[in-house]
Parts: structure tokens; sequence; C-alpha cells
């Protein structure tokens, strides 16, 4: 069975006390994410997509059990030479954010890379997007429909919470996601390099199936209660709304995110879109 060394020996941290759990449990707010640089990654599955993707992980902190029964994850782990720390089930709960971590937790550096414009055949703007599930249910569908690089607002909510990280199902680790500080110079960046923007709105002559999403496109989506700014609607090449039945509002970011994409993926007819 592969066992994780330190220094010679299995070293137990039993106490939340201890400065490293200490340091590891300030990681669950955003503000101490961004002073030490560095995210968590919690369970099985999304330590193994950042595995996947070449990810680089500092430290993972494990439970006897979860090491037993997880040793294929554990060799990628040892030849990764990434740090390991055994803990018990108790320091475990203490660093994970879920109600029921299932025995292992990770740190590891916040990404530093910020993407430039570029030429793109699909990309999202997300204008100050508030809630957490639907930033990573929105990654992943990013991610499925191949999306090239997705950008928030800097008043969004965090890329790095752990929230995000889970409702990506580990799709956070393939896509290139940054913050801007300034939408609108953006937006107008990519104008410039001839890619359509593309602004959703919910008064417009256009549905977003009339839309041509083969040419280079760049679509904005707006805040889950108030949409875009009237700002960045008028920046727009193109707006386009969701038709909705009389009486509803509105749909979930998420959602309206999903129908864009999988109509720009109709339109394109790729083939590297897999079928169930």
């Amino acid at each position: 069975m592969v066992r994780f060394v330190n220094r010679g020996a299995e070293i137990i941290l039993t106490s939340i006390k201890n400065p490293l759990i200490k340091q590891v449990r300030k990681l669950h707010q955003a503000k101490e994410r961004h002073k030490q640089n560095l995210l968590l990654i919690e369970g099985t599955n999304l330590i193994a997509a950042a595995c996947q993707a070449d990810y680089k992980l500092d430290t993972v902190f494990y439970t006897e059990r979860w090491q037993e029964r997880h040793q294929v994850l554990c060799q990628t782990i040892a030849h990764n030479n990434v740090k390991t720390q055994l803990v018990g089930s108790e320091v475990l709960k203490a660093i994970a954010t879920t109600v029921n971590p299932d025995g292992v937790v990770a740190i590891a550096p916040r990404l530093t890379a910020r993407p430039e414009p570029d030429l793109l055949q699909l990309g999202i703007v997300l204008e100050r997007l508030q809630d957490p599930g639907n930033l990573g249910t929105i990654i992943r569908t990013a991610a499925a429909t191949g999306v090239a690089r997705l950008w928030l607002s800097s008043d969004s909510v965090d890329f790095y919470s752990p929230k995000v990280l889970r409702a990506s199902a580990g799709e956070w680790f393939r896509l290139p996601i940054a913050t801007s500080q300034d939408l609108s110079q953006l937006v107008k960046q990519y104008q410039q390099l001839g890619v359509r923007v593309i602004a959703t709105a919910a008064k417009a002559d256009k549905t977003y199936w009339e839309t041509d999403f083969t040419r280079p496109s760049l679509i904005l989506l707006g805040n889950e209660g108030a949409g875009l700014s009237t700002e960045l609607i008028e920046l727009a090449d193109e707006r386009v709304a969701i038709p909705l039945a009389n009486g509803v509002e509105s749909l979930n970011v998420a959602v309206a995110t999903a129908l864009l994409l999988y109509e720009a993926k109709r339109q394109l007819r790729s083939p590297s879109l897999t079928q169930d």
C-alpha cells in the first residue's frame, strides 16, 4: 500500500490549535485566500481533477482511512512530489468547509496568469455575479461547450471560493478564468480584435436563436437580479433576449448561460461535442 512519508515517519496532527491547521482554517475566508495567495481544494473528486489538469498542489491533508481507500490517487500525489500531512478526522473536519468531508483537503497556489484578450470563437463576460453556485455551474457548462475564456467583474463572487470549485465539478481547473477591473475596456479590446459582443437583455429585438454565433463572439451576462449594467448593454454590438411566458420575469443566470452556449454549439456543429 502506498503511504505518504514525511521526514521518515508519518506524523499525525490531532489538534486544531496547531499553527499550520490554524493557517489553513483561515482560508475559509475570501480575504485570507487573497492574503495568503492560496485556495482550498476539498474532496477526492476535485483533487483528482486538479491532478489531471496538472494544477500544482502545495499540501494535501488526509486521514488514514482516506489513504487506504484511494491508493491510485495517492500514487499520483506522491509522484508529483506534493507535500502531505496526515491528520485526525476532527482536524480534517475543521479545515474543510463541507459538513461531511470525505477525508482529504488540499491547499494550492491561486492562479497568477491573467489571460490577455485575443481572438477567440466563444467567450463569456459575467458582471456582478454574486452566487457561487451559479458561477460554478456556468464554469462547468462553459467547459462542456468549449468556451475559450471567462471574465468576471472585480465586484463578482470570489471565483476561488470552495463553493465555486465544488459547483464546477472540477472543470474550474480546465477553463481560463480571470477578473477584470474594467469590463468596458475589456469589451472594447475584444471588439478591436473583430470579436462580436452580444449582450443579454430583457428588452431586445432578437431572440438568442436568431443571432449568428458562427462568428467569433463574446457573450455578456449580468447580475442575478439586476442583469447587465446600461453601460455594457450600450457597448454591445447586438442585444438578444430569451423568450419567457407571460408573468415570468427572468431565468436563473446559469440556465440562461447554458441556453446561449448550447445554441452557439448547435450552430457551430462542433465535432468534439459528445453525445450520450
